[in-house]
């Protein structure tokens, strides 16, 4: 039996856009006892996998927490599934504020020593005697409170573009560092304070409200379901978000907008930005937050540096990476020394700096895939795969590192020849203004 992925993410991506489905994105956790983790993560995997489920699991003795998407034709039977089991038994799954049919590309379950890593090493925890869930309305009455501090337990790339107004951000990289720094910083009011926290989805602040009982703190509550579901109860009940800005998502989309106020800067100029990206040169893949203009001007890099080994041949820069890891790096290197405008910790301000444009749908059908780049010439290639192209269409190229690309075809070659017309077979080639890659694809907007 098949307990692995056989497709590339290029592949998977193409097989989604041509399938025409609509996906769900949502995510959830629980804490409970299991006794096989790898057997549990094999069963997981053989059911999952039938149902077209993607995305980043991890299981462990001490419970389930999973980010993932399914087609939505396959919500009710992958819900019937997981609730065969009794823990899992009416368990709330947070569906994405924003949907991304490709928001996860592959099926990863992964078995780790812990759902959430907590660096403790205290057998007299108990994981499960957790602090209070509070609702979203709950949530704001508590924050009016006077008596209340309210810490986001996320990390600092997380907080810096959204958060909670009047939260404790800690400058830290990791959970496991938030702890006992939070812990130090309170620890003059474990009696006279209500302490409330937040996280994306609640897995963090379960563990963290149930590490602070432990430690003696009196009046412990934490936000049900984190800012994802906090999200879905103000829109539905026409409740004040007290949430501004972005909050921060583990997958292709590395946010969703929240409120239109931009709190955070583009890390190399300083406009108000909030768009979060991985630098173009593999052998960085720096997180930061770069706006428009510099990811046009830098091509989608950190610094000159990088724009410079991104015009390399291929293999030197193969050879440059060679040996590096960077999958589990890139989210823990915000505070990079190239970063001039990064904020951090108390820097993070709750004072909008710019309003977020409305973003029009756009209604777009899959033409090709990306072939080659020429560098010097700045010429892109492409293979039509889907229907006809032809010189004045709207296309967009889209894209991991690429992002989303909107031009208008003025000029192309077709097999070669300059031609007007391409269709299904056809390998063309145009010039654009910034780098593309194999993994891009190249869509022809329709609306």
């Amino acid at each position: 039996m098949q307990l692995f992925n056989t497709l590339s993410a290029e592949e998977r991506a193409e097989l989604i856009e041509q399938s025409g489905k609509q996906r769900l994105t949502l995510s959830f956790y629980a804490y409970a006892h299991i006794q096989d983790p790898q057997q549990f993560r094999d069963d997981l995997f053989k059911a999952w996998n039938q149902l077209e489920v993607l995305g980043r699991i991890y299981v462990a003795k001490e419970g389930i927490n999973a980010q993932l998407s399914l087609p939505a034709d396959n919500f009710y039977e992958f819900k019937d599934f997981i609730e065969t089991y009794p823990f899992m038994k009416g368990i709330r799954l947070n569906v994405a504020v924003e949907q991304d049919d490709l928001s996860f590309l592959k099926l990863t379950i992964k078995v780790r020593s812990k759902i959430v890593a907590d660096g403790l090493n205290d057998d007299t925890f108990d994981v499960t005697n957790k602090g209070v869930h509070l609702k979203a309305n709950e949530f704001n009455s508590m924050l009016s409170d006077p008596n209340t501090i309210v810490v986001d337990m996320r990390n600092h790339y997380e907080s810096e573009i959204g958060h909670f107004v009047g939260a404790i951000k800690p400058d830290v990289d990791t959970f496991r560092e938030s702890l006992p720094i939070i812990e130090n910083q309170l620890a003059e009011h474990k009696e006279d304070k209500n302490l409330l926290m937040y996280c994306t989805g609640g897995i963090r602040c379960e563990k963290a409200s149930a590490f602070f009982k432990h430690k003696g703190f009196k009046n412990v509550y934490q936000l049900e379901g984190g800012i994802i579901e906090y999200t879905r109860q103000v829109k539905a009940e026409g409740i004040d978000s007290k949430f501004i800005g972005k909050n921060f998502v583990f997958d292709h989309r590395l946010g969703e907008r929240i409120t239109d106020d931009i709190v955070s800067q583009c890390h190399q100029c300083g406009k108000p930005c909030d768009n979060h990206t991985n630098c173009a040169n593999e052998a960085c893949h720096l997180l930061f937050i770069q706006c428009d203009d510099c990811k046009a001007a830098s091509e989608n890099c950190c610094s000159e540096a990088c724009q410079e080994i991104i015009h390399m041949p291929e293999e030197e820069q193969k050879a440059l990476r060679r040996g590096i890891m960077n999958g589990n790096m890139i989210f823990k290197k915000g505070k990079s020394e190239k970063l001039t405008y990064k904020k951090t910790g108390d820097a993070v301000t709750s004072t909008p700096l710019a309003k977020a444009k409305t973003v029009k749908k756009v209604r777009k059908v899959l033409v090709g895939k990306g072939d080659h780049y020429f560098t010097k010439a700045s010429i892109a290639q492409f293979t039509i795969e889907n229907h006809e192209l032809n010189t004045g269409d709207k296309i967009m190229i889209v894209g991991p590192s690429t992002g989303e690309q909107e031009l208008v075809l003025n000029k192309m070659f077709v097999n070669g020849k300059e031609g007007n017309t391409a269709v299904k077979g056809d390998r063309i080639t145009f010039e654009v203004p910034f780098r593309i890659r194999l993994s891009d694809k190249l869509f022809k907007v329709t609306e």
